[in-house]
């Protein structure tokens, strides 16, 4: 948790009513920091409470006694694209040359579902619209496939259910099918849900824990395993420590050039498509930005919308590249952007990481500094996506 450490008191201080989760992990993914604010003083639940302090804890909108980790569920916005262009790939529904043009948006029926960038991306195949998050090109490659293929591939990455990590009341999230809607809300599935579904939206939930392990899984080819807390038990009697293992849970059935095009696309997001405030100059990272809506609001400036209303921030991530040691995910409530104010947390952690592992010499100057700064222009709004 030190390496987190290093990040969080400025960032609290400065922002004290920002709501965000961050998640620090090893590919197997041993958890190795987990910071969920805003927070409580725990010694209150030590001792004898007023009923005063009770009731401000329970009363506090910002819902200190969540564990945003484990129990809070959002749409994953274009995070999900991971889980699509794999779906994609596998089903060859596409191949690593198709190209889908993208003039800003996707007529179905009445309806236009708009790409973020006005005016389109052009041409694009499927490692330009990840590094470039290009919702058309998903759109277009979701009603291809078809919900329930992506439900498939989804509930593959073990979406859709806890995952089993040593903390109680953990959050399964929502993997959406016909089935599923029957069940819920007794209705049935329409074509445009598996458009919004296909970029992480409509019904589509997840806990950023769940996209840690997705994004580990990723990272360490394609092993599915149960995030751990405890590393090793010692015994009282002899004092020995026995070493808890990794638990598998599955492992991807993806081929091994399309899980290596998926790591080659993340590591083009960071270093030129839409999270380039996530480059760093101590370690090489691969992550994927998330924007996640939570009100169709597009009628004005981002600054005009009220803050409850605002899009979550998303960035999932490991490093470095070509030998990940540590996997990130980062959730910033009403925040807007993945790319401008989650994917600069996320880099501060790996780095501050980088330097407490002993791989890079410390440098002069305190990460949470930038982290502060990326913040305030994230919270005045941003030009960018995702």
């Amino acid at each position: 948790m030190w390496f987190v450490g290093q990040v969080l008191p400025r960032l609290r201080a400065r922002f004290p009513n920002v709501r965000f989760t961050i998640i620090g992990a090893d590919p197997s993914p041993e958890v190795l920091a987990l910071a969920s604010h805003p927070t409580f003083n725990p010694n209150f639940l030590s001792r004898d409470m007023t009923a005063k302090q009770w009731s401000e804890i329970v009363q506090d909108e910002g819902r200190p006694l969540t564990n945003r980790a484990t129990q809070g569920q959002y749409p994953p916005g274009s995070t999900f694209k991971i889980i699509m262009a794999t779906a994609a790939l596998e089903t060859q529904t596409v191949t690593p040359d198709t190209r889908i043009h993208c003039n800003g948006g996707y007529p179905f029926g009445k309806r236009v579902f708009h790409d973020w960038k006005k005016g389109g991306h052009g041409a694009m195949d499927i490692t330009a619209a990840m590094v470039n998050s290009c919702d058309v090109f998903f759109y277009t490659i979701g009603q291809r496939m078809g919900i329930e293929t992506i439900a498939s591939y989804a509930e593959q990455f073990k979406l859709g259910q806890p995952t089993g990590i040593e903390l109680p009341s953990e959050r399964g999230g929502i993997v959406p099918s016909p089935a599923w809607k029957e069940k819920a809300r007794n209705e049935p599935w329409f074509p445009g849900e598996t458009i919004s579904a296909a970029i992480g939206q409509g019904y589509v939930n997840v806990t950023p824990m769940q996209m840690t392990q997705v994004i580990a899984t990723v990272a360490n080819g394609g092993d599915i395993l149960r995030p751990r807390l405890v590393h090793a038990v010692m015994e009282r009697a002899t004092g020995r420590l026995q070493e808890q293992p990794s638990v598998a849970r599955g492992r991807l059935s993806v081929k091994p050039h399309n899980l290596a095009l998926i790591r080659d696309s993340l590591a083009g997001v960071v270093s030129h498509g839409t999270a380039t405030k996530a480059k760093s100059t101590l370690v090489s990272i691969a992550g994927k930005t998330g924007t996640a809506q939570v009100a169709a609001l597009r009628s004005g400036p981002e600054k005009d919308i009220p803050k409850k209303l605002r899009d979550h921030a998303w960035f999932v991530s490991y490093a470095p590249v070509e030998n990940p040691r540590i996997a990130v995910a980062v959730l910033v409530e009403h925040m807007g952007h993945g790319g401008s104010a989650a994917a600069p947390l996320a880099k501060q952690v790996i780095e501050a990481y980088i330097k407490y592992a002993g791989e890079e010499p410390e440098t002069p100057g305190p990460p949470e500094a930038s982290v502060s700064r990326s913040l305030q222009v994230a919270s005045r709004g941003s030009h960018g996506r995702d």
